[in-house]
């Protein structure tokens, strides 16, 4: 009898140890449903352009969504925000919202008609319990939009007497093979050469490997960007070559030319003839000047590109340079100087007024004066080549307005790729469409 009590008495317990068990787990699973359904969340917003590029023809019009996530209403206000590149207030207007808890609600706007331009446009809501804003561009029949700054008279000549000065240095090509850094059947090698100014730089060239004694590779000349350093460009390509620059001051060619980062862009500023860029962009010359030193490498089938500095030197090289065919800038700098200064970018303004600040009998005016013989739209009413581009809207170092100058001087053919919701980049559709053309263009199959 005390065995059947002792086995009862077990069964029960597991029984009562289930059952709180059970019970415990039920419990938790309410609270954390009720504590789901009362949790405060926050608010999100979606912008939608009523134009796939944020480019309209006469009036802007959005779409802003608002969805309440909190469990409570929320009121308040959706406003916007309309302002130049300088960011002179232009517009504002507002109306008032009430939103249910868990509930959503799309609000369209449609600004006043603007003249040809971009304009900034600030998204913002502020309800009871959150508050935020949404930063875009968009931009009004751009292709109306002219620097009211024309190129300096004597601007061809300047440059026509800089190609004659790189012309008198002998280029001294060293070629070192590098086997250490091979792969993907590509041969690598190391290129020391003098540029203007008898100044020493840098560049790698990668090519497939090869027995055809008449063989001719299509090259791609990669420029880089402010400060970066190029490295070999490998890949699987088996019918093409790739050139990547070091300029001076950049990478490799530091050791005749190392500076501080903040003091490279603007070395020299207070005279024209003496600025780095017209080193920088006979460096790029020289580099060509390589490319048809070689017997293995095509001299009618030759593309540059680069974003940021490598955009802008992309279109100096091209401009500069007629053995160029193609040439791919994304977001090219130093374009359309003067309107870069009042507001409409910081960098790298700041680092130009801070320098004329200190230098010896140097003005901010005066500076704005040189660069005039640097500014990416001058070169570009020159070029002659089929030009790709690329830009974001949200750019800060280059403004849309901007590359617009830049682009509507170019007469050659030419394709703009718009990216409504990047900044200082492009989106892979550029690269992928470059690519294809650039490969359809060469006959490369």
């Amino acid at each position: 009898m005390k065995k059947i009590y002792t086995l009862f008495l077990a069964l029960s317990t597991l029984l009562t140890a289930a059952n709180i068990a059970r019970a415990q787990k039920n419990e938790k699973k309410e609270l954390n449903k009720a504590a789901a359904e009362n949790s405060v969340s926050d608010i999100t917003t979606e912008l939608t352009a009523h134009s796939k590029d944020a480019i309209f023809d006469k009036t802007a019009s959005y779409t802003f969504q608002v969805n309440n996530n909190y469990g409570t209403t929320q009121s308040g206000k959706v406003s916007y925000q309309i302002t130049d590149q300088f960011n002179k207030v232009l517009r504002t207007d507002s109306v008032h919202v009430s939103l249910a808890g868990r509930s959503s609600h799309s609000y369209d706007f449609t600004m006043p008609e603007l003249r040809s331009g971009f304009y900034k446009v600030n998204f913002m809501i502020n309800v009871s319990d959150y508050d935020d804003t949404t930063r875009r561009v968009f931009g009004i029949r751009p292709e109306e939009i002219r620097s009211a700054y024309s190129k300096p008279a004597d601007f061809d000549k300047f440059w026509q007497d800089t190609k004659a000065q790189l012309a008198k240095v002998k280029p001294n090509f060293k070629v070192t093979e590098k086997p250490e850094l091979e792969k993907d059947k590509r041969k690598v090698f190391l290129i020391e050469m003098k540029s203007y100014g008898n100044k020493t730089v840098y560049l790698w060239l990668t090519e497939p490997e090869h027995h055809q004694k008449y063989q001719h590779f299509p090259v791609l000349i990669m420029l880089p960007g402010y400060q970066a350093t190029n490295i070999p460009l490998m890949g699987r390509d088996d019918d093409m070559a790739f050139v990547g620059l070091d300029p001076r001051g950049q990478g490799l060619s530091k050791k005749d030319l190392d500076m501080r980062r903040e003091d490279y862009i603007v070395a020299g500023l207070e005279d024209k003839d003496k600025y780095i860029m017209r080193g920088i962009i006979m460096d790029c010359i020289r580099a060509v000047d390589f490319v048809f030193s070689r017997p293995e490498l095509s001299h009618d089938r030759v593309a540059v590109t680069g974003g940021s500095m490598g955009g802008y030197l992309s279109i100096a090289t091209a401009a500069l340079d007629k053995r160029v065919t193609i040439c791919a800038p994304q977001n090219p700098f130093l374009s359309d100087i003067y309107n870069m200064d009042r507001g409409a970018v910081e960098w790298p303004i700041n680092y130009m007024k801070k320098y004329a600040s200190v230098a010896a009998d140097l003005t901010f005016s005066k500076v704005l004066d040189n660069l005039q013989y640097y500014d990416t739209k001058n070169f570009a009413t020159t070029i002659t080549c089929p030009v790709v581009m690329g830009i974001g809207l949200l750019d800060p170092f280059v403004p849309p307005n901007n590359s617009y100058a830049v682009y509507n001087n170019i007469n050659s053919k030419k394709k703009l790729f718009v990216f409504k919701d990047l900044g200082h980049e492009v989106g892979d559709k550029y690269y992928r469409y470059e690519t294809l053309y650039t490969r359809d263009y060469f006959g490369l199959w």
